[in-house]
């Protein structure tokens, strides 16, 4: 099986930085998009940017210009470089691959939609 484990979260003053990663574990082979999504308390979970397997990315307006996201697909992982970072920022960041190819065994599987398990993101003096 797969699965994807965030680190990086925490407390951090307005305007200040935080990195989040994200790294895939398993015998993977291939990962397609990998993206990081956020949830504020009483919000509904939102896109922040995506990074397809060719290095195209996209962001939310809210973060065009504070955030970028990259990976290593060497490492089977996702960063997210988080600068700038307001009080409206805090939320549970989590990140997504939409495919992972692994194996297991003599045979290929893919895992669709694959989530981490979030990391607290707070933003606050």
């Amino acid at each position: 099986q797969v699965q994807l484990v965030e680190s990086g979260g925490g407390l951090v003053q307005p305007g200040g930085s935080l990195r989040l990663s994200c790294a895939a574990s398993g015998n993977i082979f291939s990962i397609n998009a990998m993206g990081w999504y956020r949830q504020a308390p009483e919000k509904l979970r939102e896109l922040v940017a995506v990074i397809t397997g060719d290095g195209t990315t996209n962001y939310a307006d809210s973060v065009k210009g504070r955030f970028t996201i990259s990976r290593d697909n060497a490492k089977n992982t996702v960063y997210l470089q988080m600068n700038s970072l307001k009080p409206e920022d805090t939320a549970v960041y989590s990140c997504n691959a939409d495919r992972i190819g692994y194996r297991r065994g003599s045979y290929l599987y893919t895992s669709n939609n694959v989530w981490g398990q979030g990391t607290q993101v707070t933003v606050s003096s």
